[in-house]
């Protein structure tokens, strides 16, 4: 039943007392009011840039997979959410919250390993001189939900230095520059949840505000110009003062976190781990951050490169860097020390699902409002296939066939994917990058 004030006041002099009453709010108010409580939508991207052997990964696959020159080929899409592989069945009781995918690639994107840097832009080109990245699925995200968050986006990384100068960052910026990683699993700890001393909080705001005191200097200069420009030269001003005003917002944003004191929790601040073959060990730190970052709600959008080149990882059984195995030749003993580390990877992701998955929120869980997108730019490390690649979609709300599997001979867009997991997070976009649409399938 609706109430109306006027109602309410005819009644009763007392009724001026009253407080605001669901009653008396329109259907449509009611509705804003719960989407406002809703949980937020966040995504997390996680990328193995040496891939993951394809008849351990794919449901129905043979050792014929492995042999160079040969593509994966992918079993037929099941019926059920249920898809076994080794690697799949690590996940454990998380079926029905997941997909694996098969059959899905950038078209265009080639080099081998070169196409780490593409595999959230899906720029073409990869491995030529005159190649130039494109925006990045997460840095496209963050630009339209991350404002909300102390921190827009969170970019990690566990590997041995950081390699946006490299050309090999996955998270790529607007302007196509890659984005240096945090990989330190103490320093992250300390940006996201220690305030600084009054020291360094004022030393902070004081390179805030004079970041927006070279905004003013080099708009006021601008707008001298625009008297004696031409149209052309005028349209590219317009766009620099949009830019400009897209800063000037962000450090009003930075201005106003960097007096909101930061989020408590009961987590002890890690050390960080030296020995950089360890790294199943500084996965699990980072994940265990990440978690609580998300759960804070200090950011909604995380990238995180694992990387396993040139390490002999601290897995039982491996004797060889990880790199050198991925290229095994067909040898046994090389692809069972891989796939031992490809294992331990593996369970280490599906204990940062489970963590998603236990951690309540709302009407469901953590992982019910993430979207944890987990791959590599590699089919086949052992050929330098960039075809096919080994994808599992998990969370987020998505309605999860358990399995899903394209043409191996004319992939499906991956972006395809992108824009799918864009729409869930309340994005309204059709395309993305080299996208033809939402992808099929899922949601189904």
């Amino acid at each position: 039943m609706k109430i109306t004030r006027r109602s309410i006041l005819r009644a009763a002099g007392a009724g001026i007392a009253l407080p605001w009453l669901d009653a008396m709010v329109p259907v449509f108010g009611r509705a804003a009011r719960a989407a406002a409580a809703a949980p937020p939508q966040r995504m997390v991207a996680i990328h193995l840039p040496l891939g993951m052997l394809p008849r351990f990964f794919f449901p129905g696959q043979s050792d014929e997979a492995e042999k160079p020159g040969r593509s994966p080929q992918p079993a037929t899409a099941g019926t059920t959410p249920a898809a076994s592989s080794p690697y799949l069945d690590l996940l454990g009781d998380l079926t029905g919250r997941y997909t694996a995918f098969a059959g899905l690639s950038h078209p265009g994107v080639g080099g081998g390993h070169a196409a780490v840097s593409s595999f959230l832009s899906a720029a073409a080109g990869t491995g030529r001189g005159t190649f130039r990245n494109a925006e990045s699925l997460d840095q496209f995200a963050a630009s339209k939900i991350g404002l909300e968050t102390r921190f827009p986006s969170l970019v990690l990384g566990v590997q041995k230095n950081t390699i946006a100068d490299s050309g090999l960052a996955i998270s790529i910026s607007r302007s196509g520059v890659g984005i240096p990683a945090t990989l330190s699993p103490k320093l992250l700890y300390r940006s996201l949840f220690v305030d600084g001393t009054p020291e360094e909080q004022a030393a902070s705001l004081r390179r805030i505000e004079a970041g927006d005191s070279v905004l003013d200097l080099v708009g006021d200069r601008a707008k001298a110009l625009d008297r004696s420009i031409t149209a052309a030269d005028r349209a590219r001003l317009d766009q620099y003062f949009t830019s400009v005003r897209e800063v000037e917002r962000r450090l009003a944003r930075s201005l106003a976190w960097e007096k909101t004191p930061k989020p408590k929790v009961d987590y002890s601040e890690p050390n960080d781990v030296p020995d950089y073959n360890h790294v199943i060990e500084k996965s699990k730190l980072m994940f265990a951050l990440m978690r609580l970052a998300l759960q804070t709600d200090s950011t909604r959008v995380i990238t995180l490169y694992v990387s396993t080149f040139s390490t002999i990882a601290h897995v039982p059984g491996v004797k060889y860097d990880t790199h050198h195995l991925s290229h095994h030749g067909n040898e046994p003993e090389k692809i069972a020390q891989l796939k031992n580390v490809e294992e331990a990877q593996m369970r280490a992701f599906a204990g940062f699902l489970q963590a998603l998955g236990e951690a309540r929120e709302a009407d469901g869980t953590l992982l019910d409002h993430t979207q944890v997108l987990y791959g590599s730019c590699l089919g086949n490390a052992n050929s330098h296939l960039n075809t096919n690649l080994p994808i599992v979609l998990a969370g987020g709300g998505h309605r999860h066939p358990g399995y899903l599997a394209f043409d191996e001979k004319k992939n499906e867009p991956l972006a395809n994917l992108f824009v799918s997991m864009l729409q869930r997070l309340g994005i309204e976009t059709d395309s993305f990058a080299t996208s033809t649409g939402s992808l099929r399938g899922l949601d189904a």
